[in-house]
């Protein structure tokens, strides 16, 4: 991973997008879980779903890479009636099974 380790990350379920896309709204949307995860965290998820014999190598990032992000999903909430549900933990898998599911259909 290119970052340091105690970098945060931000994660978005396609429901997020998906209800973005059949509305009428334009513009900037925060559609991303509100719940903060560090790089190391979301390291241990990736391990965990895909290898867990899987080795985790860090990196040095870019300057310009902030290091901490917190959205403000209000506007999501208000009109587009969207809030996320599912946590890191719960869509990565789901994440997972498509694309192995994608990749074995080619």
């Amino acid at each position: 991973m290119f970052c340091d380790k105690s970098y945060w990350a931000l994660f978005v379920h396609v429901a997020g997008l998906m209800a973005l896309m059949e509305s009428d709204h334009i513009g900037p949307f925060n559609l991303g879980n509100p719940g903060e995860f560090t790089m190391l965290e979301l390291a241990h998820v990736v391990k965990e779903t895909i290898d867990p014999m899987a080795t985790v190598e860090f990196k040095p990032n870019t300057a310009d890479d902030p290091h901490m992000r917190k959205l403000n999903t209000t506007k999501a909430k208000q009109l587009l009636l969207w809030e996320p549900k599912a946590s890191l933990r719960e869509g990565l898998p789901l994440m997972v099974k498509d694309f192995r599911q994608r990749i074995s259909d080619e």
